[in-house]
Parts: C-alpha cells; sequence; structure tokens
C-alpha cells in the first residue's frame, strides 16, 4: 500500500509536463500550425532575426527572448512563410505558419527546431566524399596534421552576396561571422566608372572580419552594347567580380548587370575617390573696365 501512495501522486506529476515537439531543420520548410487567441512557443537556442510580410503586420505578435519565438495571431492566417535568420552565421531557416480557429481545444504543443546531423557545407571546408563502395583510406604518416585550404574571405563574400541578391534563400550556403552592414544609398558612385554611360547605385554591403562587399548595380544609358572591365573602376578595392561580362543597350533586359567590390578595413564610401565638382573658370577673373575679362 505504501508503494502505491507514492507511485500515484509521482504519475500525476509528470502528466502536467508539458510535450515538445521537435523538428528538425534539412534545408525544408518547417510547417508550424497556430491557433487563433493562442500562444505557441519556438525554441531555437540561437539569436535570430524574424523576417514577416507586412501582412501581418497587424494579426501576427512575435517576441523573441533567450533563444525562444513566440508566436500568437489574433486573427486568421493563410499559409505564410517566415524567414528566421541567425544573426551570427547568417544561415535562414523557412517556417511556414497558418493560423486556424482552435475551437477551444488543446493548446498547440512547443516546437524546438534542431539542425540535421548533416549540416550544409561552408565556405572554405574540402569536398565531401560518398562512402558508398569505397574503403576507408589509412592516414599518410608523413601527413599527420594535413594543411586545411581555405577560401580567401574575398571570394567567400563575394560568393555570399551574391547568392543573398540571387539565389532562394533556403539555398544560401551559411557563413561564420557575416553580418549585413547599413551604408548610405545615396551614396554618390559617379566616381566608381567615369568612362563609361552607366548609372551605379548600391543594392547591399556585408562584412567578414576587416573585409567589407558592395554589391553594386551598374545600368547601361547608352544604346551601345557595353564591355565591363575590371581595370576601368576607380576605387581602393581588393578585388572586383561582375554578374555579367556586357551590358546590353538601354532599354531590354539585359541592360543591368552588378559588381561586387570587395574592400579591407575600410567602407565603400571611404574607398571611392572624391567627386570632382565641375568649376567655372570665369568666377576668380576680374572683368576689365570695357566689360570684358582680363587675362
Amino acid at each position: 500500500m505504501r508503494r502505491l501512495r507514492f507511485a500515484l501522486p509521482l504519475g500525476l506529476a509528470f502528466t502536467t509536463v508539458q510535450a515538445v515537439e521537435i523538428m528538425t531543420w534539412e534545408r525544408l520548410p518547417l510547417a508550424v500550425p497556430l491557433h487563433v487567441g493562442q500562444e505557441r512557443v519556438i525554441f531555437i537556442d540561437q539569436n535570430v532575426r524574424v523576417g514577416v510580410p507586412r501582412a501581418l503586420t497587424d494579426i501576427l505578435r512575435i517576441q523573441s527572448t533567450g533563444g525562444a519565438l513566440y508566436l500568437r495571431a489574433s486573427a486568421l492566417i493563410p499559409p505564410t512563410r517566415l524567414q528566421l535568420q541567425d544573426v551570427r552565421t547568417g544561415e535562414i531557416i523557412l517556417v511556414d505558419i497558418a493560423a486556424t480557429e482552435g475551437n477551444d481545444g488543446p493548446s498547440l504543443e512547443p516546437i524546438k527546431i534542431v539542425k540535421g546531423t548533416r549540416p550544409p557545407k561552408r565556405y572554405g571546408s574540402d569536398h565531401e566524399q560518398s562512402s558508398i563502395g569505397s574503403k576507408p583510406s589509412l592516414p599518410d604518416p608523413a601527413q599527420a596534421t594535413p594543411e586545411r585550404h581555405e577560401t580567401p574571405l574575398p571570394v567567400a563574400l563575394t560568393r555570399y552576396a551574391a547568392q543573398s541578391l540571387y539565389a532562394p534563400l533556403r539555398t544560401v550556403e551559411p557563413l561564420l561571422g557575416v553580418i549585413q552592414i547599413k551604408q548610405r544609398r545615396d551614396l554618390d558612385l559617379t566616381t566608381l566608372m567615369p568612362t563609361k554611360p552607366v548609372n551605379a547605385s548600391l543594392l547591399g554591403a556585408w562584412q567578414l572580419e576587416n573585409y567589407f562587399v558592395s554589391a553594386i548595380k551598374l545600368s547601361n544609358t547608352s544604346t551601345l552594347r557595353l564591355s565591363l572591365d575590371p581595370r576601368e573602376l576607380q576605387g581602393d578595392f581588393i578585388s572586383a567580380a561582375f554578374q555579367h561580362q556586357t551590358l546590353g543597350p538601354v532599354g531590354i533586359s539585359t541592360d543591368t548587370s552588378v559588381v561586387y567590390l570587395v574592400t579591407r578595413g575600410k567602407t565603400l564610401a571611404e574607398a571611392l575617390p572624391p567627386s570632382v565638382s565641375q568649376i567655372d573658370a570665369s568666377i576668380n577673373l576680374k572683368p576689365s573696365q570695357g566689360g570684358a575679362y582680363a587675362q
């Protein structure tokens, strides 16, 4: 009888513990149902930024603290995708939410998102080799500590910027330590390619350690096809890479491209040559008695 007395309260105590649903992130969107008026918790164990469509601003409350997200819908929400970006690595997790009426049913259990057992390959890592049908190789005693060949940071930054702008978000490979930075959108870029009839505007910028990459959109303003040559760029750059090697005539789909400029120890604004304003040579000339300007 004594065992029954102690076992019964213990069993009741365990029934009050709420279960946690485990979801594994393997680059496929995770479905997270919501009930209107009920809060659902998502544990991520990393500091993330949440990208939310503007249409949900007034009907979806999102709070983030201590590696957890708290979602509460105040109205029905059709299937909508949220983007959770790791602040430290830049990796993005895609979550598909949909809010329906709960009908006073049980509350939805919390969710814990964990990464898959095979994390995405990062820049600078060696290519994975398939183990199917292959024999394990013995280490070479002469090379007990093989040299690690890492991708140069300017190359890694350029690839990350290009993927961030044009690749699907779920395919963007994470780059440890990269952060997106703010630069002046009204930055004067007229001195970047002064010999070419192009308009240049800033699309975005990222930083990794002491390196910066800036994505610049180039638009042809002439009716001629233009060849893009990095030697025509003016500025203190570590590297430059064009998305395309030519610009089509203005008015067609190929009249626009992007150049990725990498700088070290300075931002794009600091790397550009100063703009030169037109000077009226007659300003400093004194007129003679007859009205003409004296030499």
